[in-house]
């Protein structure tokens, strides 16, 4: 397994492709949901309630693509926290709007997700 994952550069992230990323509904409810959970990395397993592990390394790797989220690997996990500054940087305000938009965004203190492990399988 490989401890590096591509994503752009700041000065790469393109407009088109964040609004491609943002475009879906589950993606968007991702993105809400960082956004609570302030500058707190979130393991993909604690977005289990919005799709199967299948579809939801889809849509992780569609936003890192795209430059919304910084996908770290930690051990068996993938850690996604929000490129908050780097969408700043490139697009002054948008992030914010697009966040303030989504309705009946879940609180993450809230979820129960996938028990946290350590190490192993």
């Amino acid at each position: 397994m490989t401890n590096y994952l591509p994503h752009p550069d700041t000065e790469d992230i393109a407009l088109p492709n964040v609004l491609a990323a943002l475009g879906d509904e589950t993606r968007l409810t991702m993105i809400a949901i960082l956004a609570r959970n302030s500058e707190k990395a979130m393991s993909c397993g604690q977005f289990l309630q919005l799709g199967s592990k299948t579809a939801l390394s889809y849509h992780v790797a569609k936003l890192r693509e795209a430059g919304v989220i910084q996908v770290r690997p930690e051990g068996t996990k993938r850690m996604l926290t929000l490129r908050r500054d780097d969408l700043e940087k490139r697009f002054p305000g948008f992030l914010d709007s697009v966040v303030a938009s989504v309705d009946a965004t879940p609180d993450p203190q809230q979820w129960t997700g996938v028990p946290e492990t350590t190490g192993g399988a």
